[in-house]
């Protein structure tokens, strides 16, 4: 059963905290699917993934491309893991078919959105349902990431 971190973004937008946590997963050589609720937001998140810092590089790519295999960060809007990865990213209340499947799935949502806040607090109660291992994260005014619960 996968151990599920819930992010709470408040300061930082997705396409300003996301690049930063995907980095880190790259660091330590793991495979991260990305699930998006749709194709826009795929598409931004892709560019974001490039565009973000100029002297850091994030090897990625998004449903379609020709070799999904051989990418540390693959981007969808499906339920697919065609690169073996072990931490899977859920991005705004998007739903997976089955997040026992990863060691961890990190579980990022706009404290903005009311629809998605509400959304949220719905996936909290289902995933502790299941006795999965959890935690919720917010972030800190001068940036990172307190635990918070």
């Amino acid at each position: 059963m996968a151990e599920i971190r819930f992010y709470h973004l408040q300061r930082q937008t997705l396409e300003q905290a996301l690049p930063q946590l995907m980095a880190k997963v790259y660091e330590t050589g793991q495979n991260a699917v990305v699930k998006v609720p749709g194709k826009g937001l795929l598409e931004t998140i892709d560019k974001v993934l490039w565009d973000f810092d100029p002297a850091s590089f994030i090897p990625h790519d998004r449903e379609g491309c020709e070799a999904p295999a051989e990418q540390p960060i693959y981007l969808t809007t499906g339920d697919e893991n065609p690169n073996g990865a072990t931490i899977l990213v859920l991005i705004d209340a998007v739903k997976a078919a089955d997040t026992g499947k990863y060691d961890r799935c990190l579980y990022m949502f706009d404290g903005r959105n009311d629809t998605i806040v509400a959304a949220a607090r719905e996936d909290w109660k289902a995933f502790k349902e299941t006795g999965a291992e959890m935690s919720y994260w917010q972030q800190r005014d001068q940036g990172g990431w307190e635990k918070k619960a």
